[in-house]
């Protein structure tokens, strides 16, 4: 009796292991991710707030005050965290001239975006992977480009964790390229994220990613008192605004209107982000962005490029585009004291994780198809080895129609693979994953033939 009894406890004991999901975590970006350093974001933000204004129209020739004081300091920062990078990070202000548009310029200005670029070792891999926030914050009227604005959330916060990224990150080597930015404008229309996503369209960027990062830094609501860091928004848009003709047809007649570039890389980053950082949960919202509102990533989405947003869990108005005051025992203003450096940590550790991954991984598989000639409950794969990067093998991703996130894993060392469940009642994918085990961002097939 005692011996079946311990061979019942030994089958429990391996069913429980052959049921346990095992995570794999790269130990090079798990080094990285424990680096990120709410103290060092906390000096980023207190120094980009003594500028007293960043408005995208205040001075640019003061050294101590407006916008051009603060990009000087953050391109001071890239400057200094290049020379720990072998050669291979420059750092420039990029700039354009602007004359008044008869909304939110009413005189001729020098719009920069601060752009740092790390570039990646492997010459043949032109994949570009960018993170962005913005310099520019704002009073209540966006157009009071002298009095002061704190603007610490919005978006020192976003910043901050650029500037963060690119510290720990241009010590390390990655086969692709990525680009820290801070762009400039976006409160007086997106200007900066326009004219870098339109010269990346204009020159051919291979961009695969960008990682727009605006008020993601405190932690309470406002009128409802919610309060959570334990969770950050990431928005996305459902396919791109680019996919007319054959292609919104093709979404149509597969069913993938919640499979754009857009809202694939929005499920990378959750389960990415949650493997690498505790305590965070990456909540995805089926929208480009907040309620009829934009950020700096929907210029490269209206371009056929892959942008999220990152933003808190919970905004709070009293401090968002609001002059410094106490107003009916209330304090209004982007103040520092608002902020939650703990939860900046986690967010900015969310980015990294992903940032890293995604640069080390090889790049996309190739001509992924699925065979649709006979009808058959088994779904076959196929697909070829992708441009760049050395693979140690594929991932076969899978989920339920419904479901928003991939529910299962397939690895194969081939370049095919049959599984014995319907294309009826699934959705498919393709990863390519490197010799350390960094996956690539997942690839839909579309029918063999087409």
């Amino acid at each position: 009796m005692k011996k079946y009894f311990l061979l019942a406890l030994l089958l429990c004991a391996v069913a429980v292991s052959r049921s346990q999901t095992i995570i794999q975590k790269d130990p090079a970006i798990e080094k990285m991710v424990s680096e990120v350093n709410r103290d060092s974001l906390r000096s980023y933000i207190t120094q980009m707030v003594s500028y007293g204004t960043r408005n995208t129209l205040s001075t640019q020739g003061d050294p101590k005050r407006g916008i051009g004081a603060a990009r000087n300091w953050v391109l001071s920062r890239f400057n200094e965290y290049a020379k720990n990078s072998n050669g291979r990070m420059q750092a420039f202000i990029d700039t354009v001239s602007l004359g008044p548009d008869g909304r939110r310029v009413d005189r001729k200005i020098i719009l920069g975006n601060v752009v740092a670029r790390l570039k990646g070792s492997d010459d043949n891999d032109d994949r570009i992977f960018i993170i962005s926030g913005h310099l520019d914050n704002m009073r209540t009227n966006v157009m009071d480009s002298t009095g002061d604005a704190p603007g610490a959330n919005d978006d020192a916060s976003g910043v901050a964790a650029v500037l963060e990224c690119a510290r720990i990150m241009s010590r390390h080597t990655f086969p692709a390229t990525i680009i820290f930015v801070a762009v400039s404008g976006e409160e007086q229309g997106l200007l900066g994220a326009n004219y870098m996503a339109e010269k990346a369209k204009k020159e051919n960027w291979n961009i695969e990613a960008v990682l727009n990062n605006d008020i993601m830094g405190s932690n309470n609501s406002s009128e409802t008192l919610n309060i959570n860091n334990n969770k950050i928004r990431v928005f996305s848009e459902a396919f791109s605004v680019l996919d007319t003709g054959k292609a919104a047809l093709n979404i149509r007649s597969l069913g993938l209107e919640n499979d754009g570039k857009a809202r694939q890389l929005a499920r990378y980053i959750k389960e990415v982000g949650e493997r690498y950082v505790d305590n965070i949960e990456v909540v995805m919202i089926y929208r480009n962005d907040r309620f009829l509102r934009g950020g700096d990533h929907t210029p490269y989405v209206q371009r056929g490029f892959a942008a999220v947003r990152f933003t808190e869990m919970n905004e709070n108005y009293y401090h968002q585009h609001q002059d410094v005051r106490m107003e009916n025992g209330i304090q209004y203003g982007d103040l520092p004291e608002f902020m939650d450096f703990e939860y900046l940590r986690k967010n900015t550790a969310v980015n990294l994780s992903n940032l890293a991954n995604l640069a080390k991984s090889p790049s996309m598989p190739m001509d992924v198809k699925v065979e649709t000639r006979k009808l058959t409950n088994y779904t076959n794969l196929s697909w070829t080895a992708p441009k760049a990067g050395k693979v140690k093998g594929y991932y076969i991703l899978m989920r339920e129609t419904t479901s928003a996130v991939w529910q299962k894993k397939f690895f194969t060392t081939e370049t095919k693979m049959e599984l014995p469940y319907s294309k009826d009642n699934y959705f498919f994918a393709v990863q390519s994953v490197s010799m350390e085990g960094n996956e690539g961002l997942p690839v839909m097939p579309v029918p063999a033939g087409r």
